[in-house]
């Protein structure tokens, strides 16, 4: 727990007029959030990307998030 002083300075605190993010990296501290969906594929599709995703050594789940990223990038006009 912070005492008074502490938190006085802190309540004190002003922002800068410019910041220098030239060095920083975009979402590098972003986690998408997982959401337990269902989704109904066709049996000879989930094999595939089943399979796929074994030899990359990922969930299958995950092969599907990146494709489907990989598409909504692609598609952005």
């Amino acid at each position: 727990m912070r005492d008074s002083k502490q938190r006085e300075e802190l309540d004190n605190y002003e922002l800068e007029d410019n910041y220098d993010f030239s060095g920083g990296i975009r979402g590098r501290f972003y986690k998408p959030k997982k959401v337990p969906t269902s989704m109904r594929l066709d049996n000879d599709i989930l094999i595939f990307l089943k399979k796929e995703a074994s030899e990359k050594k990922i969930a299958y789940q995950t092969l599907i998030n990146n494709l489907l990223r990989e598409h909504m990038q692609t598609s952005v006009h």
